[in-house]
């Protein structure tokens, strides 16, 4: 297998202050943790683009994007944007980056360059809601590679699977009319985003669970909900929204999960690819704010996707 890494430095430069946990150790952490693991240099390097404005306007209106361009791109003050959301000087640049990381990490997989790719950018986001920023995230980066792969590359169908601890809203509200996309997500519940979630229905399998929720509790889930939906669905391509704080020692969500738990999902995801999508997967970080459990978490997470 090819798996491919995309990331950028200027997803480092976007931050909210020494206090807030989205910070850009996070992505130290991760490549830390490949160079430690002895992989770092078995994956292909790619440095993430600037998206395009119109790959970002399939998907947010134009009022969301002007919250995140205009704020003032000089001095060092922070501006915030939600209780626990603010932009710096350099973040309207990290989410062109990080929107541009899915992009062309979704090309190159279409196109057979690679096989493929884990997007380790920051900031994350399937909290942003097509109207407005939301919960650490300015742009949904994966709803914006899945609305690039139909829209621009012609699929027809495409599965986004979200194991953050948090509720995927912004993905889901991204998706709710939509039908050439199914979203499968567990989440904690109720916790943050503090929002119901929609009816499971054929296209959306969004399974709430109660906070302490372990692993084997999860992979049941998968076997049972997600796997089912996934293969009847026949996804041509998959996103993962790969968030890791349902890690049990991440304190900014209440779970159970560890590292083989992940790389557990990783392989069903990848079975499913490739019997119905050509192996075509293309992973963006989310959330994940124990830095030693991310770094190893996000390990087990490519070792799957690139099956070492």
């Amino acid at each position: 297998m090819t798996t491919a890494i995309y990331s950028h430095a200027d997803c480092q430069r976007h931050e909210m202050g020494q206090w807030h946990p989205e910070s850009p150790a996070r992505l130290q952490a991760i490549a830390d943790q490949l160079i430690n693991a002895h992989i770092d240099d078995l994956l292909e390097h790619r440095e993430a683009p600037l998206a395009d404005l119109a790959d970002i306007a399939r998907n947010h209106s134009p009022n969301a994007i002007d919250i995140v361009r205009s704020q003032p791109h000089e001095g060092d003050d922070y501006y915030p944007i939600d209780g626990d959301t603010s932009l710096n000087r350099h973040s309207w640049q990290a989410a062109l980056r990080a929107a541009g990381a899915a992009v062309a990490a979704t090309d190159a997989v279409i196109d057979g360059e690679i096989d493929n790719a884990f997007c380790s950018v920051r900031p994350p986001g399937h909290h942003a809601r097509p109207s407005a920023p939301m919960g650490f995230c300015l742009f949904n980066n994966v709803a914006i590679a899945a609305r690039h792969a139909l829209d621009a590359r012609g699929l027809k169908r495409v599965a986004v699977v979200d194991f953050d601890v948090h509720h995927g809203n912004g993905t889901e509200e991204a998706f709710r009319d939509e039908r050439r996309v199914l979203m499968a997500s567990f989440f904690q519940h109720p916790y943050y985003p503090y929002v119901d979630p929609l009816p499971v229905t054929p296209n959306r399998v969004n399974v709430p669970v109660p906070a302490y929720t372990k692993g084997d509790v999860v992979r049941q889930l998968v076997l049972d909900k997600w796997l089912p939906a996934l293969n009847a669905f026949k996804p041509e391509m998959i996103f993962i929204s790969a968030g890791f704080d349902a890690h049990r020692e991440d304190d900014l969500g209440g779970m159970g999960l560890v590292e083989a738990d992940y790389a557990w999902m990783t392989e069903q995801l990848m079975a499913v690819a490739r019997k119905h999508a050509r192996g075509r997967i293309v992973s963006c970080l989310e959330g994940g704010y124990n830095l030693s459990a991310l770094g190893r978490s996000v390990v087990a997470h490519v070792k799957a996707l690139a099956e070492i």
